[in-house]
């Protein structure tokens, strides 16, 4: 199984931090959510990496990478992203960005067509509170706000992993890790979340001007769509908008397959890592990103 190199550069005057999973072949970039790092992918990557070069970048202000209060547009993000690919020498790789990622990963290709032979949204790229009747920008901040951990501790944070119904009985230590990473330790031993709440505002101040439905037509390059989707009960009036919100945007997109990854929760690279890899490695090596528009 692949190990990871954790790496640092500077990307348009600014430090980011990487892991570089290695392997040959088709190169892929991992982006990952909002407040999230790039150890969402620590199960989904060595998988990949067996046959693809495979890398996952922490975002700016997310987990090791830079600090900072500005630049959380979608203009300036998705242009880390490219200053990335360009870094690595990388010709066209396909981009896949899970939940906020995968919207970076369209607004990249949107600004930018020849950027990416191909993008896979996992469980998100539809993002667009503003389409959401009733909603304003105020009501999207309320509700998108971060949760608020004051007064938690890692073992508490463990504990909750460990014993939650989230990602089924016993999590292996890897789930654990990247959920911990996802905040740092403070003086007193409570921990923050690494993006900083006012930055997690700006986030959604952007999302609130990101437009999904009229950058889909503009793509030049194939989209692999994976929702994940439940069949509890209470999950079933909102896998009904969701099935709307997936089949609008397949009917905009030029060329786009989805693959719904049934049972899943919405951390899926987490909690079915072997699904998301074999279905993504599946259509890579079927030709589904050679297609062209």
């Amino acid at each position: 199984m692949p190990t990871p190199n954790d790496c640092f550069i500077d990307l348009r005057g600014l430090p980011f931090h990487y892991r570089d999973w290695g392997g040959d072949g088709r190169p892929v970039l991992l982006l990952h959510g909002l407040a999230s790092t790039c150890h969402i992918w620590d199960l989904v990557a060595p998988l990949l990496a067996e046959q693809f070069r495979v890398v996952a970048l922490d975002q700016r202000g997310h987990g090791q990478s830079v600090q900072v209060d500005e630049g959380y547009d979608f203009a300036t993000v998705s242009g880390d992203a490219a200053a990335f690919i360009k870094h690595l020498g990388w010709e066209r790789p396909i981009v896949a960005g899970h939940s906020w990622g995968a919207d970076v990963a369209l607004e990249l290709a949107a600004a930018q067509p020849d950027m990416a032979s191909g993008l896979i949204f996992v469980d998100g790229g539809t993002i667009e509170p503003s389409a959401r009747p009733g909603w304003s920008p105020e009501q999207a901040r309320e509700d998108m706000a971060p949760p608020i951990f004051t007064g938690f501790t890692p073992e508490m944070m463990r504990s909750r992993v460990i014993e939650g119904a989230r990602f089924g009985p016993n999590p292996s230590e890897t789930v654990v890790e990247a959920v911990l990473a996802n905040f740092r330790v403070l003086e007193d031993g409570t921990i923050q979340s690494n993006l900083r709440r006012e930055n997690h505002l700006r986030i959604i101040d952007a999302l609130w001007d990101h437009k999904p439905s009229q950058l889909y037509p503009t793509l030049q390059c194939p989209v692999l769509m994976l929702p994940a989707r439940q069949s509890t009960p209470d999950a079933m009036d909102r896998r009904f908008r969701r099935e709307e919100s997936m089949a609008r945007a397949a009917s905009l997109l030029p060329v786009s397959e989805i693959v719904w990854l049934e049972d899943s929760i919405h951390d899926v690279p987490l909690q079915r890592p072997e699904l998301v890899a074999n279905t993504i490695r599946e259509h890579i090596n079927n030709g589904f990103f050679d297609r062209k528009a």
